[in-house]
């Protein structure tokens, strides 16, 4: 609650808390409204998003959290976010996940891909399919 009061007063430090990227190069957004100015600024990119729907209690999301950031180290051409759907709600209700984890693949602000389950191979299948056609789009 603390770092809520001070990013509405304007404290640049939970405001940089709010969106952070840790060493495997995966964002975690906690406020709706810098999840959505982040989300309209790469809307029009023909790069690859994979947002990440998960939950802290939910044991299969601890189990591809590792996976997930070995992608991401990985594949440093693709965007890869994650979302608590117990933080953002709203934004989980929008994408229409119903289950945890869930990874949506996001091209041009649309919806091109989606693994509902922990499901290592068939992710990192889908990511190959939709990175490598960045140079065709």
């Amino acid at each position: 609650m603390g770092s809520l009061f001070s990013a509405l007063a304007g404290d640049s430090a939970a405001a940089a808390e709010d969106n952070s990227a840790d060493h495997s190069g995966v964002t975690t957004f906690h406020s709706p409204e810098r999840w959505q100015l982040h989300f309209n600024s790469v809307k029009d990119s023909s790069q690859l998003m994979v947002i990440d729907f998960a939950a802290s209690w939910c044991g299969p999301c601890k189990l591809m959290e590792p996976e997930v950031k070995g992608m991401a180290v990985k594949f440093t051409d693709v965007q890869f976010v994650k979302i608590d759907v117990d933080e953002l709600s709203d934004v989980a209700q929008e994408f229409g996940v119903q289950a945890m984890p869930t990874f949506v693949l996001v091209k041009k602000g649309k919806e091109v891909d989606r693994i509902v389950g922990a499901r290592k191979d068939e992710l990192q299948r889908k990511i190959e399919k939709h990175r490598a056609l960045v140079a065709a789009t």
